[in-house]
């Protein structure tokens, strides 16, 4: 099969474009099922695709057509760049237009294979899952859920000469216990890239822990409640707040982070605890594509003539003080700022080391630990409320115990109220979203303390 750099050449090769770019995604992923302590299915898939940008300059500005396809062989390029090229010629001018990137030193290993994963992957994961599968049917309780492992390779070449290639590893851990009954259920999740730091035995134990908190059912009305919000649920309320982290959408009164006149709240203290939201893509554990993989643009975050353009790490809140919005290099230009391109990891980090959840629980005179959210959907672009029901887990603490599991609740929260109403962080840690690992895995993040966290009513859901 033709190498992806040799497509990525091809490409520019066959270019009669002012501009071209051209963007190879190879991407194999294998799986592993189960439900009721049994595998179900597995699958290894494998895919290739070629994104060509073809750009014109004219007198009213600089145009762009994009165009994806599944490929393997040269023979296909060729009509690939001339349909970016038909659409680019009848296109208006780009609003995101800038000059392509130009070549820079990086430590890349431009000739290298793309990576691949298989099930070897999980080697060791499996006959772990066979044991708690074993330990579960003896106890009439049962496992259900998901072991999936991709690998990305990037290829991103354009017709200034710059040429970069990436290797993305990225897996996930879902995993349902339910008692005998199916009358509870716990949930628990984990981000990994290789599957060697997964532990099946403590995350089962972890689960049946949860099922026998569950054996005890206290219903609670509607309200407010001192919440103790674990590393996971926090993660789906900063990758919502991040995804509308749009400097454009700020400065033109958009989203939460609009600021008067037409300026943003970059600058202004959000939360009173010195918390800290950032992204690297060379963050031990969660690295991620160090440059710019755009195959579609979006106003004012993501554009594809940045194409390639260096990522670096970026601070968006710094202990408390929003200090930075995304955007993409057309958008800089135009309103006399730099460049901070959307990064694909987010760590929220507190002061000092932290408390365990554990030790954070032992310390709660009555609340609720909300283990995660479920259906979260946006309310108020301009406070970001945010509306969602929790699932698989609520319990109420009493004098640093937890009692038992309370009945569902639907919550009206909007991620940057419940900074400002923090009360206590702890420990940093990676960690699983639950609602948006389809699209966004790589997190770390603390157990919150919410003082007031609304419960706005009682869910029916189970």
């Amino acid at each position: 099969m033709t190498s992806p750099q040799e497509l990525v050449d091809a490409v520019l090769d066959a270019s009669a474009a002012d501009g071209c770019v051209a963007v190879l995604e190879e991407h194999t992923e294998t799986n592993l099922r189960w439900a009721a302590n049994a595998l179900t299915t597995n699958g290894q898939m494998y895919t290739r695709s070629l994104t060509v940008v073809s750009t014109f300059d004219k007198a009213a500005g600089t145009s762009a057509g994009v165009v994806t396809r599944a490929v393997t062989s040269v023979d296909e390029v060729a009509d690939l760049v001339r349909r970016s090229e038909a659409i680019a010629r009848d296109a208006d001018a780009a609003d995101d237009a800038s000059p392509l990137v130009d070549p820079y030193p990086t430590d890349d290993r431009w000739d290298t294979e793309p990576a691949h994963t298989s099930v070897e992957v999980f080697e060791k994961f499996a006959p772990a899952l066979g044991a708690a599968f074993r330990e579960w049917r003896a106890a009439d309780r049962a496992l259900f859920g998901f072991a999936e492992h991709h690998n990305t390779s990037y290829v991103v070449g354009n017709s200034t000469g710059l040429r970069r290639r990436f290797d993305q590893p990225d897996g996930r851990l879902e995993v349902n216990g339910k008692s005998g009954d199916f009358q509870r259920s716990a949930w628990d999740g984990h981000y990994t890239r290789d599957f060697t730091d997964i532990d099946v035995a403590a995350v089962a134990d972890r689960l049946a822990e949860r099922l026998s908190w569950a054996e005890t059912r206290i219903d609670l009305p509607a309200g407010r409640y001192e919440t103790l919000l674990p590393p996971s649920t926090v993660a789906d309320f900063m990758i919502y707040a991040y995804w509308t982290a749009g400097a454009r959408d700020a400065e033109e009164g958009r989203s939460v982070f609009a600021g008067p006149n037409g300026g943003t709240r970059i600058g202004e203290q959000l939360a009173p605890l010195p918390l800290t939201l950032r992204s690297d893509p060379r963050a031990p554990g969660l690295e991620c594509t160090p440059f710019d993989v755009v195959t579609s643009s979006m106003a004012g975050l993501r554009s594809v003539f940045d194409n390639g353009a260096p990522v670096p790490a970026t601070s968006w809140i710094t202990e408390g003080k929003l200090t930075d919005l995304v955007r993409h290099r057309a958008w800089a230009q135009r309103t006399g700022t730099q460049p901070r391109p959307y990064v694909d990891n987010l760590i929220l980090d507190g002061p000092g080391g932290g408390s365990s959840l554990e030790q954070m629980v032992a310390d709660t005179e009555r609340g609720l630990l909300l283990t995660c959210l479920w259906y979260i959907r946006e309310v108020d672009p301009q406070t970001l409320l945010l509306t969602g029901l929790t699932r698989d887990g609520v319990y109420l603490v009493e004098d640093g115990r937890i009692r038992g599991a309370v009945n569902n609740f639907r919550f009206n929260e909007s991620p940057i109220d419940l900074l400002r109403r923090t009360t206590e962080v702890g420990r940093t840690e990676p960690t699983l979203p639950r609602e948006w690992n389809d699209y966004f895995r790589r997190t770390a993040m603390p157990t919150l303390r919410v003082p007031d966290f609304n419960m706005s009513t009682v869910s029916q859901a189970s």
